[in-house]
């Protein structure tokens, strides 16, 4: 007797699952329910259709109802919203939203794949036509009918996310003017605010007003434009807005059927993608995950954990017992020319879960800097004291950015430490990388820290230093240090320093400083080897301290009156 299996929700999750379960059983009867129009579409390609930079809307779609009929055998049907789930009787309750009914259908086993919604704020004026958020295809036309129609000089964007920044780009692209408010201290929140300090001001070099540490109170429709009235009394005027604050995930039906959720707000499953109910199963962005790094839960809304998660259901299902391992949250989003890419905790991750973590900070060039075009990268890498174990990773360059991100993920997969990314053999050519790769820099960089090499401080800490009991000193040329340096640093050029010991006292504590973090390394090398004991290379250089501390907002740098 074939097994009737029902899929609520489509996209990656649900599509990756019915598919998988069609490829291990021929004779299944599935059924797949989602309330939209479209099952399978190219989520993360809907900004780039706002911008005109993919021209053919149905290049968004992955996956047709009639392809899925066709080659898989499922039996597909749209705009229907699964409403109720009644797990004692394994029926399920759909809205037929074309026809206007209610029927039900009987289930042996069952995934939920329902996804995540747009977090939209109840604020005065929220309800605006001026007003969208953007989570699925019908969004996007909506806001793309209304750019082309309207023309839009201004635009607003709540929120500076992936999404939020990506909408902000495809805008600015189109000619129109953006300003993104967000209520956090830097944007793209799963950075850290020192590495971020690169994209703030990489936004500025692009003419993007942002606005840090505020949030918009209230909007107001006029017959020109939209208001929103900001918590610091700001007003900004313009076309149009786009929320893009966060998702949440949609565990309505879930949670009317009694199934468990976990204290993050999403369904709990175990790791076989099994929720509370033996015969049901949930995948996606509705699911509360486990962190691969910390071991916490966690809400990771990514498309390659869902499909991976649909398939491994899938597989479940059929008997073929496997496990899901965790998410790391390994994500990149282009930034106008930038790309910025994550994998693993952030410093304020782990913080909260009290694991005790070093740092490093490293500019690399993205391949030789003999052969043309070589651009700057610089990576953070988290890692743990104790044993150098990677524990996440932060990569920010022109090009080269998602091979290095990539690396770093697969080796905190597998469990690897700093040591471990000495070692690695990266492939090399003049044209791609050099011969020591910025990932084997990073590793040499957090193991020097960790054999006491080289011991660092960072950027953070320099004004908690007791000036009284210190010297601060800039190893860079005279030059570099006349154009900007930190306050109170003594100038002694690296090439120099072995003739000018006699100026630098044994007695104390002495902090070191280049541009990047190599000239410092080199000259704390110098020093411990002439016998002083007391010494530290500022992690990352003045390049990560000044742009850690220069003010990070853009600020009213446009005249509403006139746009």
């Amino acid at each position: 007797m074939s097994r009737r299996v029902v899929i609520v929700g489509g996209v990656a999750g649900g599509a990756s699952a019915s598919t998988r379960l069609r490829r291990l059983d021929e004779e299944a009867e599935i059924i797949m329910f989602e309330k939209g129009e479209f099952i399978s579409f190219a989520n993360c390609g809907l900004p780039y259709y706002i911008g005109d930079i993919i021209k053919d809307k149905g290049d968004l779609i992955v996956q047709t109802p009639e392809n899925m009929r066709e080659r898989y055998n499922i039996d597909v049907r749209v705009n229907s919203e699964v409403t109720r789930i009644f797990p004692d009787k394994k029926m399920i309750e759909v809205h037929d939203i074309a026809n206007n009914r209610v029927y039900t259908e009987t289930y042996d086993k069952l995934i939920l794949s329902t996804g995540a919604g747009p977090v939209k704020p109840k604020l005065p004026g929220i309800d605006s036509p001026r007003i969208f958020t953007l989570r699925n295809i019908p969004d996007t036309y909506k806001i793309k009918e209304f750019v082309d129609r309207t023309k839009p000089k201004r635009a607003i964007v709540i929120g500076a996310g992936f999404i939020g920044i990506e909408v902000a780009e495809n805008l600015h692209e189109r000619g129109v003017k953006v300003t993104i408010v967000e209520l956090a201290d830097h944007v793209i929140g799963p950075i850290d605010y020192d590495m971020a300090a690169l994209v703030h001001q990489h936004l500025k070099s692009k003419g993007v007003e942002f606005y840090l540490e505020d949030a918009v109170k209230s909007f107001m429709d006029t017959d020109s434009c939209i208001i929103a009235e900001l918590t610091s009394g700001r007003s900004i005027k313009a076309d149009m807005a786009i929320i893009g604050i966060g998702v949440k995930p949609e565990t309505k039906v879930a949670q009317s059927a009694g199934l468990k959720l976990g204290i993050t707000g999403g369904i709990l499953v175990d790791k076989f993608m099994r929720t509370s109910d033996p015969d049901i199963y949930a995948v996606g962005d509705a699911v509360e995950v486990t962190d691969f790094v910390s071991g916490a839960p966690a809400l990771m809304p990514l498309a390659g954990p869902a499909n991976k998660q649909g398939r491994i259901a899938a597989n479940n299902i059929c008997g073929m017992e496997e496990s899901y391992d965790g998410t790391q949250g390994t994500s990149i989003v282009k930034v106008f020319d930038i790309a910025v890419a994550i994998t693993g905790n952030n410093e304020r991750t782990l913080k909260k879960n009290g694991i005790e973590y070093e740092k490093s900070f490293t500019h690399s060039s993205s391949h030789a800097d003999y052969y043309p075009g070589a651009l700057p990268m610089t990576i953070k890498l988290l890692f743990a004291k104790k044993d150098g174990k990677i524990l996440g990773a932060q990569v920010i360059g022109y090009g080269g950015v998602d091979k290095r991100i990539d690396v770093i993920a697969t080796a905190i997969r597998a469990g690897m430490t700093v040591f471990d990314l000495e070692k690695l053999e990266l492939a090399y050519a003049p044209p791609y990388s050099s011969a020591k790769d910025p990932v084997n820099v990073a590793g040499y960089v957090a193991s020097n820290i960790l054999k006491n090499d080289c011991k660092v401080f960072h950027w953070d800490q320099v004004d908690k230093i007791d000036r009284s009991k210190s010297i601060l000193i800039d190893v860079r040329t005279r030059r570099e240090y006349n154009r900007g340096t930190i306050e109170g640093a003594v100038n002694i050029p690296l090439d120099e320093l072995r003739k000018r010991l006699d100026e630098i006292p044994n007695d104390k504590d002495i902090y070191i400083f280049c541009h990047a973090g190599l000239r410092g390394y080199v000259a704390y090398r110098i020093l411990v080897q002439k016998g002083y004991k007391k010494v530290w290379n500022l992690s990352g250089g003045y390049k990560t301290y000044r742009l850690a501390t220069q003010k990070q907002a853009n600020e009213d740098i446009y005249d509403y009156d006139k746009l």
